[in-house]
């Protein structure tokens, strides 16, 4: 089991993603860009923010503050079409959030000093003690 942050994920980008996904708004964007309804989105697999916007029920500037966030946390790419702008997942970004997160699991399971040592120094490295 690794000891420390996997080679290639960059501590501040592991925590600007976390942040981005601890909004409840975030997280149902992102499980509607997972499953958008086909009924409403015309250009799947790119979403529309307008369907996004419909789906949510906020309003425009609401809307684009959080997809701002998700971009610029990699969580989602942005292409812009016309006066529109259409969004998808990046599963790149999840992959890399999965690689950290894993060892979490795994030590979950496991019970001793190592458990300890693998938080520690996960913790430290994030600076987060």
């Amino acid at each position: 089991m690794p000891k420390t942050i996997p080679r290639g994920a960059d501590p501040a980008d592991l925590t600007f993603q976390l942040r981005a996904l601890a909004d409840p708004v975030r997280l149902r964007v992102l499980t509607f860009l997972l499953r958008p309804d086909p009924q409403c989105c015309r250009s799947a697999p790119d979403v529309c923010a307008c369907d996004i916007e419909t789906f949510l029920g906020l309003s425009q500037p609401t809307v684009s503050h959080h997809m701002k966030v998700l971009v610029l946390a990699g969580l989602v790419r942005a292409t812009k079409r016309g006066r529109w702008v259409y969004y998808r997942l990046n599963p790149q970004a999840f992959d890399g959030l999965i690689r950290f997160l894993q060892p979490f699991a795994v030590a979950s399971e496991t019970v001793g000093s190592e458990t300890a040592d693998n938080g520690y120094q996960t913790a430290n490295h994030l600076g987060l003690q």
